[in-house]
């Protein structure tokens, strides 16, 4: 029987917008953890909860003999994890959490069944647990990064866990441990490319008031680009994906670290389609030049506002002009640009909101996503916001995504934004064309004219 069994609390097929989606990636952190502690000895399995539903995972803590859990919760997978520690500690599992969200609800957590939250990386911190479990420790204070609950209920929190320095020494994600090829598959079936994904470095440095940095702090520890060339050698030899997602924070913060990765990768004569994410005041031509080498087919511009006072307030970095250039660029060497824009961030007022508009239509991505903004605890933002949050439901059936904002437009108000948003930019893609003149043009400018009076009837409307 395994010592630890890792899970994470994402069942797909409860999801109803991935099932029209359909595009999921294997879990990297749990299999990060699962490699490591292999390596240090340890019987490690992992149960995949994706592919998988809770009933199963509910069955298998029922069933075996009980060691220690170990789940992943992030923000979106609260409920479910919360119903999992109910099930292990009931059926005699010592259980861990960590992730993105329990560092910031540790206490929560801990008193929803958590036997130990862990701060931060895991690997270290999980490696010094089960060596305690092994020997029968009845004290945890010495392990640094955790947070436990004693006899009368009191919450003990650790000292911080230093964070690993040397990436490269790490092993790579335990891939053999879940099915990777149902992944490449379902993205094949429901896309006609089948994608995995990896990673290159762990952190961001920048300071965005509304990203949490729970996990890696505010870091950037890069790995060795030709170990890194290594990893993805073996991806395309092993699972033969059609595409990739490099899925860090921003890929192209570090330029010489790039310039190093493209050459090597042309050395091997390697090339691979993929999309990654980064930031407009971290692409130049020459950049974008080595994407568009490396095949890169998309990439995501985190543009948030088209608000400059909006985007100063959120500590954004980057200027309106960089994001309309960096979208020009990338389309000049056949590179789509995605765009994610918040609304309803603190201070935003109806100007800001038509800025935003303006600011799409003029640079037109070729795909955007909008969300109403939410604090994150554990965020400048969250805290900014504290003494106007609602919580609407309980905590252990909710998420931070539903706190309400007292004082702010209404849901209504953000849906017209929504409409208008994509209106006008539909309406900026015909400008030029034959079609400016035709009837579905005049159709929709008449359809602009509703969603702007829509917008400005709800102004008033506020969250009470």
């Amino acid at each position: 029987m395994a010592e630890l069994l890792l899970a994470h609390g994402y069942f797909l097929f409860e999801d109803p917008k991935e099932l029209q989606i359909m595009k999921p990636y294997a879990p990297l952190g749990i299999l990060y953890l699962c490699s490591h502690l292999r390596q240090q000895g340890f019987d490690v399995d992992v149960f995949d909860t994706t592919f998988s539903s809770r009933e199963a995972l509910f069955n298998h803590l029922r069933s075996e003999k009980p060691t220690a859990l170990g789940i992943y919760a992030n923000l979106m997978t609260r409920s479910n994890v919360v119903e999992t520690l109910k099930v292990a500690q009931e059926a005699g599992w010592k259980t861990i959490v960590g992730g993105p969200e329990p560092g910031a609800y540790a206490l929560e957590y801990l008193q929803a069944g958590a036997d130990f939250v862990v701060f931060g990386e895991g690997e270290l911190t999980v490696q010094e647990l089960l060596e305690s479990f092994r020997c029968g420790a009845d004290s945890y204070s010495t392990i640094a990064g955790i947070a436990y609950l004693d006899a009368s209920g009191q919450m003990h929190e650790t000292a911080q866990r230093t964070q690993i320095a040397d990436l490269d020494a790490q092993p790579w994600p335990a891939r053999q441990a879940i099915d990777i090829g149902r992944y490449v598959k379902t993205w094949r079936d429901a896309h006609g490319k089948g994608s995995v994904n990896f990673i290159t470095a762990r952190g961001c440095p920048y300071k965005c008031r509304w990203c949490s940095h729970q996990v890696f702090g505010q870091t950037h520890r890069r790995r060795n680009p030709l170990l890194v060339v290594d990893e993805v050698e073996w991806l395309l030899n092993t699972y033969s994906p059609d595409m990739v997602w490099v899925s860090d924070d921003v890929f192209t913060i570090n330029h010489k670290w790039l310039r190093e990765y493209a050459a090597e990768m042309r050395t091997r004569n390697l090339r691979i389609p993929f999309e990654c994410i980064s930031r407009a005041d971290r692409l130049n031509p020459e950049m974008l030049d080595l994407l568009a080498e490396l095949g890169c087919f998309r990439i995501w511009i985190g543009s948030e506002s088209g608000s400059q006072r909006i985007l100063d307030s959120m500590d954004r970095g980057v200027k309106i002009e960089q994001v309309q250039q960096a979208v020009a660029m990338s389309r000049e060497r056949g590179i789509q640009s995605g765009m994610f824009l918040m609304w309803g961030y603190e201070g935003e007022d109806l100007e800001d909101i038509e800025a935003t508009i303006q600011h799409v239509s003029t640079s037109q991505p070729d795909i955007f996503f909008t969300t109403v903004s939410y604090p994150i605890k554990g965020t400048p933002y969250y805290k900014k916001m504290a003494d106007r949050l609602v919580q609407l439901q309980p905590w252990a059936t909710s998420s931070d995504r539903d706190l309400k904002i007292k004082g702010r437009h209404s849901q209504q108000f953000y849906r017209y934004a929504d409409r208008l948003l994509k209106e006008e930019v539909q309406l900026a893609r015909l400008t030029g064309t034959p079609a400016a003149n035709s009837e579905s043009a005049a159709s929709l400018r008449h359809s602009i004219e509703q969603s702007r009076a829509g917008l400005l009837s709800s102004l008033s409307e506020v969250e009470a």
